[in-house]
């Protein structure tokens, strides 16, 4: 049997312990209450040092886009636009290649063997027909013409000697015929007053003659020191300049390299065409006056009318060729001989589809559009911000894209609009805009 003092006792030692292990849950909310008000402090701590952090990192790049800002004007349309190169067989019958060439090109070079004592010519200096380009040394020349024209004073002063003499013949033998009627004088007198005054006839006649031969001396002296100017047979433009003053020249091929042959070469621009050669397998495709392109090498984006001059009538045996002349329809200084070119043969009733009539609308350079097909857009300039447009593009040319709408003349349009440009941004010039 169990004790029965034993067991209220050890129901009170199990409440105590109990009451020892519970927990006291009505102070836990106002101790968790300040834990909550750390965490949502430090919380928006973060994201607002976030959201600082990136409008910091963002100021520069807007700043930078602004300084960096670049501004052309926008001009008005002139004249044919052609559209950018398109491949040359695009819409013709027979491409080829060749060069400028001139018909007209002269190397220049004295008349007579001689040293040069002053050269006027520069490469890329014009000159018109006539214009003195080198003098030579003149001192045997002149000395030559001096001696020819006192040859001439000379027989010149016999004339008058001779005439003055025969004058007096003349007299004494109307005298001696008078006389001799009268039968006051000898046959023998007359005869000899004759012969006197026939003399100094002939004396006269040969006298005239040497004055002729004199005058010609003279002619001829004056040629000779003319000689010794060297002019320009045409007008043109001097691509060459092969002496210098101090050395001898030559009309010919002498003295080894110590002798030059020229002064200079002279081409004449307004002479200047284009030669090609074109496969025999395709000549059937070109003919007289027929309409043509033609793309130098050195300028690939324009495109120059020409047309066909003739057709040597000749084939060349090593390439299998024929040779074309055409004619440069659009002068311009930026053409220049031995430059490569490339030719687009048209059809006859065709037509060139190369330039049309220039629409209204200006140019602007072409890194100032941001395009799309046919559709684009630019940044204007005004009042230091940048004004968004959309524009109606046309074809470009030269760096140049034709704005048919959106854009006045005389606008600044910003050039290479920084991707993140956006309509009314400020814009600060950079130094020289």
């Amino acid at each position: 049997m169990s004790d029965p003092t034993t067991g209220p006792q050890v129901a009170d030692q199990r409440s105590s312990l109990l009451e020892q292990l519970r927990v006291d849950r009505s102070e836990a909310p106002a101790a968790a209450r300040p834990r909550l008000w750390l965490i949502a402090t430090a919380a928006a701590g973060i994201v607002i040092g976030v959201a600082a952090w990136l409008l910091l990192a963002r100021a520069p790049d807007r700043a930078a886009a602004a300084t960096a800002a670049e501004v052309a004007s926008a001009a008005a349309t002139v004249g044919t636009v052609a559209p950018s190169a398109p491949s040359l067989a695009s819409g013709s019958t027979l491409d080829a290649s060749g060069y400028v060439v001139a018909r007209r090109q002269a190397t220049v070079s004295a008349k007579i063997t001689g040293k040069v004592t002053e050269v006027l010519i520069e490469e890329g200096m014009r000159v018109e027909e006539g214009a003195v380009l080198a003098r030579l040394d003149d001192t045997e020349t002149k000395a030559q013409l001096s001696l020819a024209q006192a040859q001439l004073a000379a027989a010149r002063s016999q004339v008058a000697e001779i005439r003055a003499q025969l004058e007096q013949a003349e007299r004494d033998y109307a005298r001696q015929s008078e006389l001799a009627q009268r039968q006051l004088v000898s046959a023998q007198s007359l005869d000899a007053a004759l012969a006197q005054r026939d003399m100094l006839r002939a004396r006269l006649g040969s006298a005239g003659e040497q004055i002729r031969v004199a005058q010609e001396s003279v002619t001829v002296a004056q040629v000779q020191l003319d000689n010794t100017v060297v002019r320009a047979p045409f007008s043109g433009v001097v691509v060459a300049k092969t002496a210098q003053p101090g050395e001898m020249i030559s009309p010919v091929s002498a003295g080894g390299g110590f002798t030059r042959t020229g002064i200079g070469t002279i081409v004449d621009m307004d002479s200047l065409e284009i030669q090609v050669d074109v496969n025999e397998a395709f000549i059937n495709r070109v003919t007289p006056r027929q309409q043509a392109d033609a793309i130098l090498n050195a300028y690939p984006d324009w495109r120059i009318p020409a047309e066909v001059i003739a057709i040597i009538p000749t084939a060349d045996r090593s390439k299998a060729t024929v040779k074309v002349r055409l004619a440069i329809k659009a002068k311009d200084s930026r053409i220049a001989p031995d430059m490569g070119v490339r030719v687009a043969f048209f059809d006859t009733g065709s037509g060139r589809p190369g330039a049309r009539p220039a629409a209204a609308g200006v140019l602007v350079p072409v890194d100032a559009v941001r395009s799309s097909g046919g559709a684009g857009e630019v940044f204007v300039y005004r009042d230091g911000r940048a004004g968004r447009r959309a524009v109606t593009l046309g074809p470009s040319t030269s760096g140049q894209r034709q704005v048919l709408s959106g854009v006045s003349a005389g606008e600044r349009v910003i050039l290479s609009p920084p991707a993140a440009l956006k309509d009314g941004d400020p814009v600060k010039l950079r130094e020289g805009s």
